[in-house]
């Protein structure tokens, strides 16, 4: 295979972006996209020079791989038909809406022997695979990840909407299996979940407390490790980071050593992207499997649960609206 022949399904804030990078990417063919919104996508496929296709069969026929950038609760049945046609796949996060869509996806892919990839996006960017190296054995983790509100991506709760970035870099770092989950949350502006937080503990000890809002005036999206003789903070929007680190003798005299980390500068997606390729062009494991997509899914349903339990949760009333 010379170069991958791509398409990319659904061309909205997020899917426009692959298309772009697609049709700049070594080793990579952009040939078509689809979107239900016609308008939308003729325009897209105008701007790169691309085939529109009205139906997704079309596209399917013509690629060896596709991007699914369609709102997460057609995740299901557009990854499916994709992995049936025999293509690799790349979904944006979450893999799907429940838990046993994300392992029949799995297990189709497997049968199929194709790629599936799960749209983690956080995993690539440059500042992570700094920081990463710093991290051993952390006994508190703090994650923030605030946003003002905004139409898209609330046909799911705030956890899978966002929280489920952090969820699953926390389970990248190797805790342990969950011991206990308590969440709290509740809706603002949808019938959904706007803003959650849920409190981890993991087997090897350590706890996550993580935030997530898409009802802030400001964005935020910090990660902060507490370790013995460390504290880093990782600035996932200025892929920035800072260590401060214990310098010394700890029964004497000692200093702390502080240090600014930059990774390289490169786009989070472009990388994405770029290792979705690798893997479907090599036939290599992807950087995120579905595996991990499910067990992010996982933890993410057993916060969610968490919220229903505290009794936290006061759902809107069908009659109120916005303006009441």
């Amino acid at each position: 295979m010379d170069r991958l022949r791509v398409g990319v399904i659904g061309v909205g804030h997020l899917g426009q972006h692959h298309a772009r990078i697609y049709s700049i990417l070594p080793n990579t063919n952009l040939i078509a996209i689809q979107d239900l919104d016609k308008t939308r996508g003729r325009l897209i496929a105008k701007r790169y020079r691309v085939t529109f296709c009205e139906g997704l069969e079309n596209l399917l026929s013509q690629v060896d791989a596709v991007s699914v950038a369609v709102p997460t609760s057609a995740h299901y049945p557009v990854v499916k038909t994709c992995l049936e046609a025999g293509l690799h796949v790349l979904v944006e996060k979450p893999i799907t809406s429940t838990i046993e869509e994300g392992h029949d996806l799995v297990r189709l892919a497997k049968d199929r022997q194709v790629i599936l990839q799960v749209g983690h996006i956080e995993r690539f960017n440059p500042v992570v695979e700094v920081a990463r190296s710093y991290i051993d054995k952390p006994g508190f983790l703090e994650c923030h990840r605030l946003g003002p509100f905004q139409p898209r991506g609330t046909d799911v709760d705030v956890v899978l909407d966002l929280m489920i970035h952090d969820l699953d870099m926390v389970l990248s770092f190797n805790l342990g299996l969950v011991q206990q989950v308590e969440a709290v949350g509740m809706p603002v502006f949808t019938e959904n979940i706007d803003i959650a937080n849920a409190r981890i503990e993991f087997s090897q000890g350590c706890v996550a407390n993580l935030t997530a809002s898409r009802v802030s005036t400001g964005r935020l999206r910090k990660l902060r490790v507490f370790q013995p003789d460390c504290y880093l903070s990782v600035d996932y929007q200025a892929r920035e980071a800072i260590i401060h680190q214990r310098v010394g003798d700890p029964d004497h005299e000692s200093t702390i050593r502080t240090q600014s980390l930059r990774g390289e500068d490169d786009e989070p997606l472009r990388r994405e992207l770029l290792a979705f390729v690798k893997a479907a062009k090599n036939g290599t494991e992807s950087p995120v499997p579905g595996e991990q997509g499910v067990a992010s899914l996982e933890l993410a349903h057993r916060v969610l649960e968490a919220i229903r339990v505290s009794g936290r949760l006061a759902r809107r009333p069908a009659s109120r609206t916005m303006s009441s």
